[in-house]
């Protein structure tokens, strides 16, 4: 059997962003300069309102985002137990506590019964994320929010077009945070974006990852000169960054458009295999970014999980996992704060039996067709085995 060629994640990149970073490195402004407002403005049109600025990472823009907030030591923040680390640790940098709350599995997003259940008088806020791109359901996420007076922040890592009722994630709660990692929908190389709905919000936001400077006073505006009115961060991001994702955001309405033929082709397939069920919102006014397929096994299949991915990899099928480990069960976060490792079902289910599968613009419908083959064979091997 020819051996396939179907990396997981590969950036769509050609001439028009190299030139793009090639015409920032002609000029002198390699830093917080034309490009990066550009980026900015054009992200927030991409998304329908809202207000955006450029930040080095999407962690930076989420532990911006807590700082804003004011939350610190003796505050305790609900995040997902099923997410990256980096939205813990944007939260754990602040002093604050995560509580972590566990999976459904429908869509793997946080369990909106569980979330309720874990508010506590100290509780101060809400970290949502939106579970590979799925939506959660921000409507009742923000009422439960108002009944209880938190705030809420969006990590939108994986969700760069996804939307509620029309409107796009990361406009719901305080702040909205993005990632422009290499294998995200659109790539800086490295990058985030945040993004509210409030002018004002952005702009303090804004000044304090870079620096806090503060250059309003009377006089003259000579370079160099400012005063500075309190604490910031160095979180910008770079003009040869902003250049190319302002490149990559024109190539955003044809890569969703081959993300969702993608996605549903290899969604359909994968359904019709025994002990195999893909994660989705199961609403079409859900609307998911289709950042990948996220295939949870069950039945024989589950607990064959780790040879079934490496069995796709020798075919050729790249594959990753959305999370390794419910965050509670990282050794750091199990010894610092005792969460018990068996206290997250869901997300443990998620963690030890899913498999994640490309559907990225760097592939087409006949790659879909060779995966869901590919594993139909797997999956018939492992029953028998």
């Amino acid at each position: 059997m020819t051996k396939l060629d179907i990396p997981f994640g590969r950036p769509w990149i050609d001439d028009l962003e190299r030139d793009a970073v090639m015409e920032v490195l002609s000029g002198h402004i390699l830093t917080h300069g034309p490009n990066c407002h550009a980026f900015e403005d054009g992200f927030a049109k991409m998304m329908g309102s809202g207000h955006a600025v450029s930040t080095s990472s999407c962690m930076a823009s989420l532990h911006l985002s807590w700082i804003d907030l004011g939350v610190g030591p003796g505050d305790e923040v609900l995040l997902p137990a099923m997410t990256h680390v980096a939205t813990a640790h944007a939260v754990a940098l602040t002093g604050a506590t995560p509580v972590f709350v566990d999976s459904e599995l429908t869509s793997g997003n946080m369990d909106l019964d569980d979330m309720a259940a874990k508010i506590t008088p100290r509780t101060k806020a809400i970290g949502i994320v939106h579970y590979v791109g799925i939506p959660i359901d921000m409507v009742k996420v923000m009422a439960l929010a108002e009944k209880h007076g938190l705030k809420v922040v969006e990590d939108c890592a994986l969700a760069v077009e996804a939307r509620i009722d029309g409107t796009h994630v990361g406009l719901f709660g305080h702040t909205g945070c993005y990632s422009f990692y290499p294998v995200k929908h659109i790539t800086c190389g490295e990058g985030g974006m945040l993004v509210s709905k409030d002018p004002e919000t952005v702009k303090r936001i804004g000044e304090f990852r870079a620096f806090n400077y503060d250059r309003s006073g009377p006089g003259p505006k000579v370079p160099g000169l400012y005063d500075v009115k309190g604490l910031g961060m160095n979180y910008r991001m770079s003009e040869m960054q902003a250049a190319l994702g302002r490149v990559q955001l024109t190539r955003l309405p044809d890569i969703m458009r081959m993300r969702e033929a993608n996605f549903r082709a290899l969604q359909s397939g994968l359904n019709a295999i025994e002990g195999v069920r893909v994660l989705d919102s199961g609403e079409d006014r859900l609307k998911s970014s289709f950042y990948c397929v996220t295939m949870l096994l069950e039945g024989v299949l589950a607990a064959k999980r780790n040879d079934i991915a490496l069995a796709l990899n020798e075919r050729g099928v790249g594959t990753s996992i959305y999370y390794p480990h419910p965050i509670g069960r990282l050794r750091y976060y199990r010894d610092k704060f005792g969460y018990d490792a068996n206290g997250f079902p869901g997300a443990t289910v998620i963690a030890d039996n899913a498999i994640a599968l490309p559907c990225g613009p760097h592939l087409g419908v006949k790659d879909m067709e060779d995966i869901i083959s590919c594993m139909a064979e797997i999956a018939e091997t492992m029953r028998r085995s």
